[in-house]
C-alpha cells in the first residue's frame, strides 16, 4: 500500500516579525484537504497554538521544526509510488543568496542562527525515500516593506537539480498577498480550488496552468496589483504525475503510460517501476498494462543480474497508448466524512517524534488515493488537541475572486417589488409581432433577513419561441425598459468597490432569455456539449466569452434575428427586476431558492445543501420578470470589458466596451460553486475569456436581422 504523508506550517504569531492574518488558516485548510480529501495518512501539523504532544511543544519553532526534520528523515521510509509532501504557510526571506523559512521565533537579524534554509529542508526531505515530493511554498508574504529579492531563486534551482516538484506562491519579485475578504491567502486559496473539485487538477501540469491564471485574477480582484505563482517539475515527467488521482482522467494515464514505456526503453528501470506503480494508482489497481510493466522490470532485471537469460523485448512508446479498460474517476463530488473522537494513542511515526492520532473513518469513498482506505490515520500534531477537529471536509476554497460583495447580517425591511417604471412608447421594437407573443404564468415569492417567505405573488409575462430543431426551442420573455439605479448601496453587506459609485441607468426594453442557455440548445446550434456536469436541460458550461459570441452569431444566422450577450447594464436591470434589495428575492437567499454553496449563507439566513454541481434549468423560482436562475447554478458572460468601478460607465443601457484590458469580460450571477454573497444582484466578477464548469451564459434579442 503507497504511502502519503506530509508537514503542513501555518504561523501568524512571529515573535519578531510582522503577524500575518492567514497563513494559519491557510495551513490548516490545507492539512484538512490532504486527510479527508486526497487520502494522506499522516499529516504534521504545526500552528501557533498547537498544544504540547507527550509534554513536548508543538510550537513551529526553529528547534522543533528542525527536531522533525532531523528525526522523521534519519532513513528512507519510503519508496516508489509513494508521496511526501511540505506546506509552509509565513514569512520567507532571502538573505546572502540563500532563501530561508522563518519559524515563529526567526529574528531578521539574525538569519543564519535563527530561520531555517529552504535547501536544508529539500534535502531531508528526499531523504524519505518517496520518488514524488512536493514543497509547497507560500512564503513571501508582505513584511511591510520590501527587502530586495524575495526567495524561490536558489530553491528553484536545487529543485531542478534534485527532482523535488516546487510550488511557488510568487515570484521572487513580488509579495504573495493575504485576502480579507477570503480570509485566506490568495495563492492558497486557488492552490486548494485546483486540487479540490473546483479544479480536479489530476496532474502537476494542470495545476500548474490553473494557478497561474487563478491566482493573477484574485490578486487582481482584490488588490488590484500582481501575484504570479510557478511550478518547477524537472525532469519533464514530473508534470505528468498524477497528484489527486481521484481527477485523473484517461489521457493522464495514457501520458503517465507513454513515460513509463519510455522509462523502459531508455531502461531507467526504476523510474519505470514508480511510474507503472502510479499508474496503478490512478487505476484503482485495475491496469493490466501496469500490471505486465512491472512484471517485465522484474524480468529484466533478473536477465540483468543473470546474462545468460534472453533479452526481453519492451513495447514501443506511443503517442496513444491502448490500454485496457479501467474504472474511470467518478464526477460526482464526494460526500462529506463525519469525523471521529480524537484517539489519543501515541505514535512514534517514522522517527522519535511523538503525534497524537486521529482516527478515520472505516468506510472507503469511491475513488480513495489508497486502496485500503479503512486502514488511513491521520496523523497530526497538536491540532487535534485543540479542539478544532474536521469540521470542514470540503474546504471553502473557491473564494470569488469575480468580485461580489459579501456576507453579513443586515436589518432592512423585507424586499418591497416596485415595478419597473417608464416603459417606452413601442413596448416592442424587435420586429416580433405582439400576435405571436405568448404569456406564461408563474409564481415567485418575498424572503425576509432569515430566508423565510413573507410573500407570494402571481405574475404573468410575455415571450416568443424560437425553434431550434430536433424539438428544441428557446423561450426570450419580453423586458420592458425603463429607469433603475445600478451598483450596490453603501450599506449592502459585505458589498466591494466595484460595485460603485450607485448611478441611475435607462434601459431600453429587449427580450432576454427566459433561462441560461441549456445544453441541448448549445448542442442545437453548435454541433457539440464541453460541459462538465451532463444534462440536456443543464445549463452548458465550460465555454469561452468566444465561444458565448460564435453561439450567438451562429443563432442569429439560423434565426434571422439579432442575438448577442446582454450588456451588463441590461442583465442587473432584468436580474433586479424592481427591487433595490440584494436578492430578487429580498434580503437574503436560501438553498430552496437558488443553487449556490449552502454552506456560507448571506446574512441571518440559514446554512442549507451544497449540490456541488450545476442543476436544470428552471428548478428554482424565478424573480418577477419570469426570469430563472439569476442567481446562482452557473456564471453568465457579459459583453462588457471589465472596469474596476462605475466611473465613466454608460447610463444608456449599452455596454462598456473599453477599459484597461480589453480581453477581461464581464461575469454576473455566481455559481453553484459561490458563496451566497457572491450571487447578489449586485455582485459583479471578471474572466479572461476563460473555460470554467462554473460559467455559461443566456442571450438578448435586440432586432431583426
Amino acid at each position: 500500500m503507497a504511502k502519503n504523508w506530509a508537514i503542513a506550517i501555518g504561523i501568524n504569531q512571529y515573535d519578531y516579525l510582522q503577524p500575518l492574518n492567514y497563513a494559519k488558516r491557510d495551513a490548516q485548510l490545507m492539512q484538512e484537504f490532504l486527510g479527508n480529501e486526497a487520502g494522506f495518512e499522516r499529516i504534521f501539523f504545526f500552528s501557533d497554538d498547537s498544544p504540547p504532544v507527550d509534554g513536548k511543544s508543538t510550537r513551529p519553532t526553529r528547534t522543533n521544526l528542525l527536531r522533525v526534520l532531523r528525526q522523521l528523515f534519519d532513513n528512507p521510509f519510503m519508496g516508489a509510488g509513494d508521496n511526501f509532501w511540505f506546506f509552509f504557510s509565513g514569512h520567507g526571506i532571502r538573505y546572502a543568496d540563500r532563501d530561508y523559512l522563518m519559524p515563529c521565533d526567526g529574528d531578521p537579524e539574525d538569519i543564519e542562527n535563527t530561520a531555517i534554509a529552504i535547501n536544508f529542508v529539500s534535502e531531508r526531505l528526499r531523504r524519505c525515500g518517496a520518488d514524488n515530493v512536493v514543497l509547497i511554498l507560500d512564503a513571501c508574504r508582505n513584511e511591510g516593506k520590501k527587502t530586495g529579492e524575495g526567495i524561490g531563486r536558489q530553491t528553484a534551482e536545487e529543485a531542478r537539480q534534485q527532482g523535488v516538484i516546487s510550488i511557488f506562491s510568487c515570484i521572487p519579485q513580488e509579495y504573495s498577498y493575504e485576502i480579507d475578504a477570503l480570509q485566506q491567502g490568495a495563492f492558497t486559496t486557488a492552490l486548494l480550488e485546483g486540487l479540490g473539485i473546483q479544479g480536479k487538477c489530476a496532474t502537476v501540469e494542470r495545476l500548474d496552468q490553473y494557478l497561474k491564471f487563478r491566482v493573477p485574477e484574485l490578486v487582481r480582484q482584490y488588490k488590484n496589483t500582481r501575484q504570479t505563482p510557478y511550478v518547477i517539475a524537472e525532469p519533464v515527467n514530473k508534470c505528468h504525475l498524477i497528484l489527486v488521482p481521484r481527477y485523473a482522467t484517461l489521457a493522464d494515464i495514457a501520458t503517465l503510460k507513454n513515460d513509463a514505456y519510455q522509462a523502459e526503453v531508455n531502461r531507467n528501470l526504476d523510474l519505470a517501476e514508480q511510474l507503472w506503480i502510479r499508474v496503478l494508482a490512478a487505476a484503482s489497481g485495475q491496469d493490466m498494462d501496469a500490471v505486465r510493466g512491472l512484471q517485465r522490470i522484474e524480468r529484466l532485471r533478473d536477465s540483468s543480474a543473470n546474462p545468460d537469460l534472453p533479452q526481453q523485448t519492451i513495447p514501443q512508446a506511443s503517442k496513444s497508448v491502448t490500454n485496457t479498460p479501467i474504472s474511470k474517476p467518478s464526477q460526482t463530488p464526494p460526500k462529506p466524512i463525519s469525523p471521529s473522537p480524537v484517539n489519543n494513542t501515541q505514535t512514534s511515526g517514522a522517527g522519535q517524534f511523538l503525534t497524537s492520532t486521529i482516527a478515520t473513518p472505516s468506510t472507503p469513498s469511491k475513488n480513495p488515493i489508497l486502496p485500503n482506505w479503512s486502514r488511513r490515520k491521520v496523523i497530526t500534531v497538536g491540532f487535534a488537541g485543540a479542539g478544532l477537529g474536521f469540521a470542514i471536509v470540503v474546504p471553502r476554497i473557491w473564494r470569488s475572486d469575480l468580485g461580489e460583495t459579501d456576507l453579513a447580517g443586515t436589518t432592512s425591511t423585507p424586499a418591497a417589488t416596485r415595478e419597473i417604471t417608464r416603459l417606452p412608447s413601442n413596448p416592442n421594437p424587435f420586429g416580433v409581432s405582439s400576435n405571436s407573443l405568448k404569456s406564461f404564468s408563474f409564481e415567485t415569492v418575498t424572503v425576509d433577513a432569515q430566508g423565510n417567505i413573507t410573500n407570494r405573488r402571481k405574475k404573468e409575462a410575455k415571450y416568443f419561441e424560437e425553434d431550434l430543431g430536433n424539438g428544441v426551442t428557446l423561450e426570450m420573455v419580453q423586458i420592458p425598459g425603463g429607469t433603475f439605479i445600478m451598483g450596490s448601496p453603501e450599506g449592502e453587506a459585505q458589498r466591494i468597490n466595484n460595485e460603485s459609485p450607485q448611478h441611475q441607468v435607462k434601459v431600453p426594453g429587449f427580450f432576454m432569455g427566459k433561462y441560461e442557455i441549456t445544453q441541448a440548445q448549445y448542442q442545437a446550434i453548435m454541433g457539440n456539449n464541453p460541459s462538465n456536469f451532463k444534462g440536456e436541460k443543464r445549463p452548458v458550461e465550460q465555454v469561452s466569452w468566444n465561444d458565448a459570441v460564435e453561439f450567438c452569431k451562429k443563432l442569429s444566422q439560423k434565426t434571422r434575428k439579432t442575438y448577442r450577450l446582454p450588456s451588463e447594464a441590461e442583465w442587473e436591470y432584468a436580474c433586479r427586476a424592481g427591487t433595490k434589495t440584494p436578492f430578487y428575492f429580498g434580503e437574503t437567499i436560501t438553498t430552496d431558492l437558488v443553487n449556490y454553496k449552502g454552506d456560507y449563507p448571506y446574512g441571518s439566513a440559514p446554512k442549507g445543501v451544497y449540490r456541488q454541481q450545476t442543476t436544470d434549468v428552471g428548478k428554482f423560482l424565478p424573480n418577477s420578470l419570469g426570469l430563472y436562475d439569476m442567481h446562482g447554478n452557473v456564471y453568465e458572460w457579459c459583453q462588457d470589458v471589465y472596469n474596476d468601478n462605475y466611473q465613466g460607465a454608460p447610463k444608456d443601457g449599452s455596454a462598456w466596451l473599453t477599459g484597461k484590458d480589453n480581453n477581461i469580460k464581464l461575469l454576473r450571477g455566481g455559481s453553484w460553486i459561490y458563496d451566497a454573497r457572491i450571487c447578489r444582484s449586485a455582485g459583479r466578477n471578471k474572466a479572461a475569456r476563460i473555460l470554467s464548469y462554473v460559467i455559461g451564459f443566456r442571450v438578448v434579442a435586440v432586432a431583426v436581422a
